[in-house]
C-alpha cells in the first residue's frame, strides 16, 4: 500500500512538474519532469502561478514608481517571455491559416513556420489589447492577471476535451490522446473557482457572478470559434484560444476594477 501511495505521489509531481516545463521556460532538474501523457490537466494551475508571478512583478514595478503604461508593457512582455512565446506563436500561426481558404490549404499554413501578414498583424492587435487593458485596470492587478491567465488556460482544456484534434502527430496530440474526463476536468477547474472565490471578499457579489461567467465565456466561445473555422483544433489554435482570451478578459476586466 505504501509503495503504490509512493508511485502515485511521484507520478503525480511529475506530471505536475512536466506540465510547468512544457508551458513555461522555467527550468526544473531533470529527475523532477518525466510524466507527459496528462499535462494538459494542469494548464488553468499554471496559469495562475504565471499570473501570480507577474502580479507580484507589477506590484514590484509600481513601488519603484515605474509609470503605468511601461509598467503594464514590460508585464505583457513578461508574460510572453515567460511562455517562451508557445502560444503567442499559435495564434500567429493560426491567424495565417485562417487568412486562406480551403481546410487542407489552411493546416498547410499554419504548419509553415515562417510568420505572413495576419499573423503578424494578429501578435500586434493581440499585445496591444493585453498591454491597454491592463494599464487601465486600477487595482487588484494581480488577482486580474491571475483570471485572465487562469481562465484562458481553462479555455485550452476546454477546447482540448471538447473538440477533435485535427492531426495525428504534433505538440497538441499528446493531450488529447491522453485526457481523462470528468476527472482532469475537476483538476483543472477547481482552481480557477478557488482563486475567483476571492472577488466575493472585494466586490459586490453579483458583480463576482458576472466575472466568473464572463471568463469562463470568453474561454468557451474563443475555443468554439475556432473550431467552427477549422471543425477541430491543433496545437496552434490552443495557443490561439490562450491568447485571445486573456486579451478578452483583461479587456472585460477593465470595467470592474
Amino acid at each position: 500500500m505504501f509503495e503504490f501511495w509512493e508511485k502515485w505521489r511521484d507520478d503525480f509531481s511529475r506530471s505536475f512538474f512536466s506540465s510547468v516545463v512544457f508551458y513555461t521556460i522555467i527550468p526544473l532538474p531533470s529527475n523532477w519532469v518525466g510524466n507527459w501523457e496528462r499535462i494538459a490537466r494542469w494548464c488553468s494551475l499554471i496559469g495562475l502561478i504565471i499570473g501570480l508571478l507577474l502580479g507580484l512583478g507589477e506590484i514590484g514595478l509600481k513601488y519603484l514608481s515605474v509609470a503605468t503604461f511601461t509598467r503594464s508593457t514590460l508585464i505583457i512582455a513578461g508574460l510572453v517571455a515567460i511562455t517562451g512565446g508557445l502560444h503567442l506563436d499559435g495564434a500567429m500561426d493560426t491567424a495565417d491559416g485562417l487568412g486562406v481558404i480551403g481546410q487542407d490549404r489552411r493546416l498547410e499554413v499554419m504548419r509553415d513556420s515562417a510568420t505572413g501578414a495576419f499573423g503578424a498583424i494578429a501578435a500586434v492587435i493581440i499585445l496591444l489589447l493585453k498591454t491597454v487593458s491592463l494599464s487601465e485596470i486600477t487595482e487588484y492587478t494581480w488577482l486580474c492577471l491571475m483570471l485572465a491567465s487562469g481562465w484562458a488556460r481553462w479555455g485550452q482544456f476546454i477546447a482540448i476535451a471538447l473538440y477533435p484534434y485535427l492531426r495525428e502527430e504534433g505538440k497538441g496530440a499528446i493531450h488529447k490522446k491522453n485526457l481523462r474526463l470528468p476527472e482532469d476536468m475537476l483538476l483543472s477547474l477547481i482552481p480557477l473557482l478557488l482563486c475567483s472565490s476571492v472577488l466575493w471578499w472585494i466586490i459586490p457579489w453579483w458583480k463576482a457572478i458576472i466575472i466568473v461567467f464572463g471568463c469562463n465565456a470568453i474561454a468557451f466561445v474563443t475555443g468554439y470559434y475556432f473550431y467552427r473555422q477549422l471543425q477541430g483544433h491543433t496545437g496552434d489554435t490552443y495557443g490561439a484560444v490562450v491568447e485571445w482570451s486573456e486579451a478578452l478578459i483583461l479587456c472585460m476586466l477593465t470595467g470592474y476594477f
